[in-house]
């Protein structure tokens, strides 16, 4: 995304928020991580900052490893069924897919002594862990559609070959776009659009995304006389991340004639997200009383190189041609790499236990999201005439009037109904993070599960639901000042999305 031509042309119908949207949009993506780990964890909200004895919690906070009496094993698969619905320009839709994830496995070695030499260690416990949590989920599907007659996404073609007509010569800008497809029409300084968007054109945009973040850790933690818990994680996450959206407007039927004879036009955007992090996650877990834990973690910030990929293609049906134009033709680069850094985050947590039936636990989890940073190549941009610093400092410029720091809260319950069954129940809030509220809103999980726990074998179920909102333009890139003929600048469309998604995970696992 080094090219900003490129960030104009091929990404002019997903704009959430700013020029950069792709850029900024996906930095949350990257950046906003939850552990969507072991089915135990799921069952009491991922409340893990100060309970341990989980792998999932080794991603909340390493300490956990301390809890450890024996070595094990587990595994980890789910399926997360996403459900969206949308409102546009008076209308609705919905939409939904079912996915099939590995959200953990892992291995812990514990070296617990027991009798005399446990009384002569002062580190009672000490374990070494590798695996794999699964820190974020990108599945989701979902369209919108709805009939517009004050705008259409052509005009941003428009208004580009208005500012200065040369641009129509200039592979990767939208006023060349336009003018390869067909759908803007004129000359030097006085374009229009082919579409008669004021008769009232249908406009639909339909977008699936795939991918997710899997963290591989590892991790060393021990229990230090019975009342300290340390632990220290070096992660390693790879993200892979696909957004394919199709976006097009047609005439509606039994619409008037109109000059161009445009008919209909389809916008295929493909964008792929690749790269690899580090970082380092330090905990404690401090036994105030038999009863009580409180537990403090800290995440430094994760270091990604990513590679991204951005391919888009236009048909269009107009005056009896029938149009198809792509990438291969248009855009000369596609491909970037760049570095991206995530915030910060600090964790702290308490577990209230309930001798032989149970606990209580809850977390609270800080980060600035308006922190995260990009950093480009050196060199100048010759397609936009600015260095990759400049354009850099722009993108992070919008993060930071984008978004803001947010508070989540987990809480979560396990109540031993028998010797080896186990009721679990949890709930999350998840702070609005853009500062423009109306972008997004707080995030509301709900969780529950059972598990059974045996002497060397233990199974979990679990189940979280979970339910936010978001707010989406299918295009912003118009500057009125540059269409033809001269219209008041229209209030541009925005959809409107609800998300719920049910995650389901069973995990088996093996002490030894």
């Amino acid at each position: 995304m080094r090219n900003l031509v490129l960030v104009l042309a091929a990404t002019f119908i997903y704009a959430p928020v700013s020029m950069q949207a792709q850029d900024v949009a996906e930095a949350f993506n990257i950046a906003h991580t939850s552990p969507q780990g072991t089915a135990r964890s799921i069952g009491f909200g991922g409340a893990l900052g100060s309970v341990g004895g989980d792998f999932s919690s080794i991603s909340v906070n390493p300490a956990g490893l301390g809890v450890y009496r024996k070595g094990e094993l587990s595994f980890t698969p789910s399926f997360k069924v996403n459900s969206s619905t949308s409102s546009y320009l008076g209308s609705t839709a919905a939409d939904n897919n079912v996915r099939v994830n590995i959200n953990n496995f892992s291995i812990v070695f514990t070296d617990a002594p027991k009798g005399k030499r446990y009384d002569r260690r002062d580190w009672k416990a000490i374990s070494f862990a590798l695996g794999m949590n699964r820190m974020a989920d990108f599945n989701r599907d979902y369209n919108y559609t709805g009939v517009n007659r004050t705008s259409s996404a052509t005009l941003a073609f428009v208004s580009n070959a208005n500012i200065d007509s040369s641009n129509r010569y200039y592979a990767g800008t939208l006023a060349y776009t336009g003018w390869e497809s067909y759908l803007i029409n004129g000359y030097a300084n006085n374009y229009t659009t082919a579409v008669p968007y004021k008769n009232g054109i249908q406009q639909l945009n339909s977008v699936k995304e795939r991918g997710g973040v899997n963290e591989y850790v590892i991790s060393l933690g021990g229990n230090y006389k019975e009342k300290l818990l340390l632990g220290m994680v070096v992660g390693i996450p790879g993200v892979n991340y696909e957004r394919t959206s199709n976006y097009s407007e047609s005439v509606l039927p039994n619409a008037p004639a109109n000059p161009s004879n445009f008919q209909s036009f389809t916008y295929n955007n493909n964008i792929s997200v690749s790269g690899v992090g580090i970082n380092l996650k330090l905990g404690a877990i401090y036994k105030l009383t038999e009863f009580l834990r409180l537990g403090a973690a800290f995440h430094s910030p994760t270091a990604y190189s990513i590679t991204s990929t951005n391919d888009y293609g236009i048909s269009s049906a107009v005056d009896g041609r029938n149009i198809n134009f792509s990438t291969n033709n248009d855009l000369p680069q596609n491909q970037f790499s760049y570095s991206f850094i995530t915030p910060v985050k600090g964790v702290v947590s308490a577990t209230f236990i309930i001798k032989k039936l149970g606990f209580i636990t809850a977390d609270y989890e800080f980060v600035d999201y308006s922190t995260m940073k990009y950093k480009f190549s050196e060199g100048m941009n010759t397609a936009t005439g600015y260095s990759y610093q400049y354009e850099a400092a722009q993108v992070n410029k919008d993060i930071k009037n984008t978004y803001q720091s947010a508070s989540n809260i987990r809480l979560g319950t396990e109540i031993k109904l028998t010797k080896f069954f186990m009721l679990r129940a949890g709930a999350g809030y998840y702070s609005n993070p853009y500062i423009n509220t109306s972008w997004g809103s707080d995030r509301i999980d709900f969780s529950g599960g059972v598990g059974f726990r045996g002497s060397t074998f233990f199974a979990d179920f679990g189940l979280v639901n979970s339910r936010f909102k978001a707010s989406e333009m299918p295009y912003n890139r118009i500057d009125y000042k540059y269409v033809l003929p001269a219209q008041a600048p229209a209030a541009l469309p925005v959809a409107k999305l609800n998300y719920i998604t049910n995650n389901i995970a069973f995990t088996v696992g093996a002490k030894f």
